[in-house]
This record gives structure tokens, C-alpha cells and sequence, in this order.
């Protein structure tokens, strides 16, 4: 059976979109994968590492019935990668082989059997679907993904909590030292409900993404999330565990106030870095009226120092920072004005955009 005849570039997108958590050798030799499942005249894409499941559609040519197989994905890919952008290209199951065919080219590949691949199980207690811009979840996504914990024992802290409440989504993620809270209002009144996606999850999304106008559907349950925008359906295993009050962790009285301009105090940190202790990567921040100096030293008694012109007309003030809390909210945000609010050297500081009353950002300070 044919199971497409069309350009190089419409199979590799469809390959591409759903074959970024394809590992290349995997403990499951079936889940290094891609299942191809023909209904009809429509082909899917299908992929899985028992945690994740992408899958797209769409009409390649070739012949029409159904009928599936598996073909290792990142051969696939690399060898369309390897042919002329518009060649067209014709892929044809003949018992356990495929043989892909492209201009004067010819490649055979093996499978395995279709009905070994491993499709998640989908429950009916999802909750009612809710959309928004795929733009503006892109934008919440890169406000607080950086803010994530990697291999963090407390596994709750390893992905990003999606929490929904009336018209109002809101995602949170934190690592224990910092972090970041960022929300968009919907369309529709939602019962309250939270659920903490994997960061597997969250940097697959961030990859799928588009800036353009269309929008994103999510429906959560207990133990799934399912989402659904383009031609890609995109459904996740959930984190289990109950994520941190972070209501209780955003501070709301403050003592003093600073606003600066974003990328001169990037560029002040990202200087004065150079010098941090690798261990600590710690820099003070010194205000006094009108000024902010950036210092940073290290064991070898190296020293930075950077100076910036801020709005700050309180008292003389001193706290401490690893530098990377700071580089990475600087670096993830397009407003160029921010406001850090603080009230004493041991207490969490607050940094805020004026531009975007629903962002905050939460770290705790270091004793240099």
C-alpha cells in the first residue's frame, strides 16, 4: 500500500511536528517509532513516550483504505531532510518493509507491527474545553517556564501549574528559590481547577507554538491534559502532587520601590557575571537616590562594579542575588521598564512590569 505520494517538505512537516519527543534509541525499540495510520484518504502521524502522544493528519495522496505500520522516525527524518526541498517523494509497505522512493533515490526500512504501539487511553472525565490565542499562551509559557525546577526531588516543582478559575487561566512555576506567576483572561467562566504539567511537556509545547492568529484548545482531568490546535492533537500525563500556595508566596506590602530600564540592567548583570564565584554566583545590588550599583567579587578578590541611573529616592539600601534569578526574568520578558519592590536584605523581592499588571515575580535574596 502507498501510504504517501506527495513533496519532501509536507511529509517532513507533518514528521517534524510530531517527532520531537521521538528519542532515537529507546528501552521500547517500538517507541523510537512513528506509528503511520492510514483511514481512508486521511494519514496520521502519531508518536509516544507513554507520556506524551502527538498526533496530526492530513491528506498526502497515495492510495486510499486503512491499514498502519511503524517506521523508525529519525531515520525517516533524516533521510527527507537529505533530498531536494521539492522532491516529491512516495513511501509503499510491502510486508515488514517500507520503501521510500525520491527522484533516482530508493530507501527500504524495516517496521514493527502497528498493533504493538503503545496509544494512550483516553478517559471521559475531561473537564469543559477552553481556548485562547496559541500567541498568548506561547508569551505565558516564556514568562515562567524559565522559573521551572529540573531534577528537583519534590517532583511537584518539576513542570508548570495551569490553574483555570472563572475567566481567568493562570500558570505558576517556582523551583523553591524563585518564582513566576503569569495569567490571560478567557472567554468563558471555568469551574476552578489545577493540574501541574511535566516540563517535558511544557518545552514540547513552547517548540509546537505559533505567533500566528489561531488559537489553542485544553481540556484537563484528573490524571490527562489534552490539547489541540492546528492540525496537532497533544495529549500529556499529569504530575501528581499538590503544588505550592503561591498566593501566600507573592508579597503584597512593600517598603521601598525602584523602577529601572530592563536592558541596561541586563546588560549590568550579565557584565558583572563574569566575576561571580562558579558556587554561589552572587551579586549586590546597592541603592541609593537615583543610582543602583551592581557588585559582584569572587575568591580570587576579583571585583565588578556597574553603576546605572534608576527612579529610587529611598533610603540607602544593600541585598544580595545569584545573578542567574535575575539574567533569566530580564532576559524573558519584552517590556522595557520594570519595578522591583522590596523592604528589607532577608525578605523575597517583588518584580513587577508596568506595562503587564498580571506578571509577577518572586525571588529570595542571598547573603553575600
Amino acid at each position: 500500500m502507498i501510504f504517501f505520494h506527495t513533496t519532501r517538505d509536507q511529509v517532513l512537516t507533518a514528521l517534524q511536528s510530531v517527532c520531537g519527543i521521538v528519542e532515537r534509541r529507546h528501552p521500547m525499540p517500538i517507541l523510537a517509532n512513528v506509528l503511520l495510520r492510514k483511514t481512508g484518504s486521511t494519514l496520521e502521524f502519531i508518536s509516544s513516550d507513554l507520556e506524551l502522544q502527538l498526533r496530526t493528519a492530513s491528506d498526502l495522496g497515495g492510495d486510499v483504505g486503512d491499514e498502519a505500520i511503524t517506521v523508525g522516525a529519525r531515520k525517516l527524518i533524516d533521510i527527507l531532510r537529505s533530498m531536494p526541498d521539492l522532491q516529491t517523494v512516495t513511501l509503499d509497505a510491502q510486508d515488514s518493509r517500507v520503501v521510500l522512493r525520491g527522484g533516482k533515490s530508493r530507501f527500504t526500512l524495516q517496521t514493527l507491527p502497528a498493533q504493538d504501539f503503545p496509544l494512550a487511553r483516553e478517559g471521559d472525565d475531561f473537564s469543559p474545553p477552553f481556548s485562547i490565542p496559541q500567541k498568548a499562551l506561547k508569551r505565558l509559557l516564556g514568562q515562567v517556564s524559565f522559573a521551572m525546577a529540573q531534577h528537583d526531588i519534590r517532583y511537584y516543582l518539576n513542570g508548570i501549574l495551569f490553574e483555570v478559575e472563572g475567566d481567568e487561566l493562570r500558570l505558576v512555576a517556582t523551583d523553591g528559590h524563585r518564582l513566576a506567576f503569569a495569567s490571560a483572561t478567557l472567554d468563558v467562566d471555568m469551574p476552578k481547577q489545577g493540574v501541574i504539567l511535566p516540563r517535558k511537556t511544557v518545552l514540547e509545547l513552547q517548540r509546537l507554538l505559533s505567533d500566528d492568529q489561531g488559537t489553542i484548545e485544553m481540556r484537563f482531568s484528573g490524571n490527562r491534559a489534552k490539547f489541540a490546535f492546528g492540525s496537532i492533537e497533544f495529549s500529556t500525563n499529569l504530575v501528581e502532587g499538590r503544588f505550592p500556595d503561591y498566593a501566600r508566596v507573592i508579597p503584597t506590602d512593600h517598603q521601598y520601590s525602584a523602577m529601572l530600564a530592563r536592558t541596561a540592567m541586563l546588560s549590568a548583570l550579565q557584565r558583572t557575571a563574569i566575576l561571580t564565584s562558579e558556587k554561589i554566583r552572587g551579586v549586590q545590588l546597592v541603592f541609593e537616590p537615583g543610582v543602583l550599583r551592581v557588585v559582584a567579587s569572587n575568591a580570587e578578590q576579583e571585583e565588578a562594579v556597574d553603576e546605572l541611573d534608576i527612579d529610587f529616592q529611598g533610603v540607602g539600601f544593600e541585598i544580595g542575588f545569584n545573578v542567574t534569578y535575575l539574567i533569566d526574568v530580564l532576559s524573558n520578558t519584552a517590556d522595557e521598564t520594570v519595578n522591583l519592590h522590596f523592604t528589607d536584605s532577608t525578605s523575597s523581592v517583588l518584580l513587577t512590569l508596568p506595562d503587564d499588571p498580571k506578571f509577577r515575580y518572586v525571588v529570595m535574596p542571598m547573603r553575600i
